[in-house]
């Protein structure tokens, strides 16, 4: 095996990227890069029935957005490559032919009829869907019931078959997981898996094995999913020769929703997103939404996903990229599922918009505001905005609410908030104040000296009169400080909210 850590990342391009499937590719990312390796992105694309339009470029695009670029791929090649599977096909067929030639696998010529019918022979209460074994292999129209002469014969009329591993009866086997230890299996528990398909192209558990040799992986993590297959591909390291240069293993946990594995269904019916970004399926036109689109940094992304199923040892929450690169070890992934939280997901992302500088966040909110159609002044005048409304911000498209104000006068008001107690003295008491900052030095500090002073002239409480001014400015009862509105709407524009809202007020 070589020295250097190289890493894989092999989805098929079926559809969405599902949390746990990013999962899986942070975990390999921060595991390579923490030790100087090399993450591969592989497409697994042999299921050509499955395949979807359009799912190889949405992985590349999440990948992308979430800052977790693989150093080889179909994209950017390497030395190891073609990096798709359907490009690798003809290397496949000359593995399972030498595993038939040396007796651990077998041609089986069955048709879907054949393989019905034997499935309700051997129905019983004990065994209620009968599997290709060691029970009925020698019962099926297969290489090792045929002569070799049928066979050949078989074989050279071009008959449809697929090749299937023969397990062995009443082994052992097993290997250490790096985050479960020690686990083994009862070979004779397991069927006779299919390798290679009617259609020459290799199954997973075939193309794996070939891949992750031929392309020197040292280390394989997936999902706890892919366990029961296990025997199979530590038979298939064994028998093609090559024991000696697996793949350290590791099988992570799973990722938990309210009730069992995260689904699709527990994202719509509980409202939140399942996938990193939008999806739509070509076939349904179904449109299911992602992180990127509910308004999550990549930065939070990353981070709540890192703390699903792993810690350093502290109680440290918030980790930047490199952080995580640094301190990521194996050792501290946890063997039990990660309860998903969409509240705790939030908080995260209300974090990392809290801690970011201005300028990471310009782009996004501009885009944000413009769809709104606000027209956004001078670069300058966005910077203080963000800057004022960032820490009220949990989600990006939240903006849109705490900073539209900065950039239209209200056109309601929450005058329920205000009618009640409002008198003829806070109406004068506005109009004062409007005369008296005509000559006011224009920042918040000095707004809010003067305003204070004014209100102790008037024998007014200030708390009574703050309610007023904001609402006077923003519409309602949220935003920042009213005297930083002030600062950074103009003296113009605050005079021409506040005389606007007393004509409300007062109607």
């Amino acid at each position: 095996m070589s020295n250097k850590v190289r890493v894989r990342f092999a989805p098929s391009p079926t559809g969405g990227l599902h949390l746990g499937g990013v999962r899986t590719v942070l975990y390999n990312y921060l595991f390579a890069k923490h030790h100087g390796g090399d993450f591969i992105l592989r497409i697994e694309d042999t299921d050509q029935n499955r395949y979807v339009e359009g799912a190889e470029q949405y992985i590349l695009d999440c990948l992308k957005w979430a800052g977790l670029e693989p150093d080889e791929s179909p994209v950017h090649g390497g030395a190891f490559g073609p990096y798709r599977q359907s490009e690798r096909k003809a290397m496949y067929r000359q593995y399972a032919e030498q595993l038939v030639n040396d007796g651990y696998a077998y041609y089986a010529f069955d048709t879907p009829e054949d393989l019905e019918k034997m499935r309700e022979t051997h129905k019983s209460a004990d065994n209620p869907s009968p599997q290709y074994d060691h029970h009925v292999r020698m019962k099926m129209r297969n290489s090792l019931n045929l002569t070799a002469d049928e066979t050949k014969a078989l074989l050279d009329a071009g008959t449809r078959h697929v090749i299937r591993i023969k397990m062995p009866q009443g082994e052992t086997i097993g290997f250490t997981d790096m985050i479960r230890g020690y686990i083994e299996f009862e070979t004779s528990l397991v069927d006779d898996k299919v390798l290679l398909k009617a259609d020459g192209m290799p199954t997973y558990h075939l193309a794996v094995v070939v891949d992750d040799y031929s392309m020197k992986i040292t280390h394989a993590f997936r999902g706890e999913e892919w366990l029961p297959s296990a025997p199979v591909h530590l038979l298939l390291w064994k028998y093609l020769g090559w024991h000696d240069q697996m793949p350290q293993w590791a099988h992570l946990p799973l990722i938990l929703g309210p009730n069992g594995k995260l689904s699709k269904r527990d994202g719509a019916k509980y409202g939140f997103p399942v996938f990193a970004m939008n999806w739509k399926d070509p076939k349904t036109g179904e449109l299911t939404e992602g992180f990127r689109e509910k308004g999550f940094l990549p930065e939070a992304f990353i981070n709540l996903l890192a703390l699903l199923g792993w810690n350093d040892g502290t109680e440290k929450e918030i980790f930047t990229k490199a952080e995580l690169i640094e301190k990521f070890s194996l050792e501290r992934v946890h063997a039990a599922g990660a309860k998903f939280d969409y509240e705790k997901a939030k908080w995260f992302n209300h974090e990392w918009v809290k801690q970011s500088v201005v300028g990471s966040l310009e782009s996004v909110v501009r885009g944000i505001l413009e769809e709104k159609g606000l027209s956004i002044p001078d670069e300058a005048f966005l910077r203080k905005v963000i800057g004022l409304v960032k820490e009220r911000c949990t989600l990006l498209p939240d903006f849109a609410e705490q900073a539209s104000f900065f950039f239209k006068s209200p056109v309601e008001y929450d005058l329920a908030a205000v009618k009640p107690k409002w008198s003829e003295a806070k109406d004068a008491f506005f109009k004062v104040l409007i005369a008296q900052y005509e000559t006011v030095n224009w920042s918040a500090a000095d707004l809010e000296a003067s305003f204070k002073e004014l209100a102790t002239a008037k024998a007014i409480k200030p708390g009574e009169l703050l309610l007023p001014l904001r609402i006077m400015l923003v519409g309602g009862k949220f935003g920042p400080g009213v005297f930083d509105i002030m600062e950074v709407i103009g003296k113009e524009e605050s005079f021409k909210r506040v005389a606007d809202a007393l004509v409300a007020f007062g109607g």
